[in-house]
């Protein structure tokens, strides 16, 4: 098992298999590798088609998933992203993303994240570019 995260942007269905194969070839197990879209059911169906999961509770804690009940779906997904070790800045970015209709893939090193608190170390392809966030 890998203990770095990494997060991935791709475009469809196709990439994401490819990208989470990859993943599992460079030591990512298959329950730590999830898949992100801005539609529950087009999560689903990524999830029912690839290797990939969907973030549950006991990954992003419970506390931000009693939370996610009563949060937008944009708001949710930003959690969910944060909890796994996503800074805010970049989770808002990558929220972006999947409202463009992108797919995040995000490979896990295992620690979950509360607060304000994020993995510095998280590697980011496309690589994270502060000013185009900004």
């Amino acid at each position: 098992m890998s203990e770095y995260t990494t997060v991935h942007t791709v475009n469809n269905i196709l990439e994401t298999r490819k990208k989470i194969e990859d993943l599992q070839r460079e030591g990512y197990l298959k329950e730590n590798i999830f898949v992100l879209t801005h539609d529950k059911e087009r999560t689903e169906h990524i999830v029912d088609h690839t290797d990939g999961n969907q973030i549950g509770v006991a990954d992003e804690g419970v506390l931000t998933a009693v939370a996610n009940i009563f949060r937008s779906r944009g708001d949710e997904l930003r959690a969910k992203m944060q909890a796994m070790g996503v800074s805010r800045e970049y989770a808002e970015h990558l929220e972006g993303e999947l409202d463009k209709g992108k797919i995040v893939i995000l490979a896990w090193g295992g620690t979950t994240y509360e607060g304000d608190k994020y993995d510095q170390n998280i590697t980011y392809y496309p690589p994270f570019n502060r000013t185009t966030i900004l």
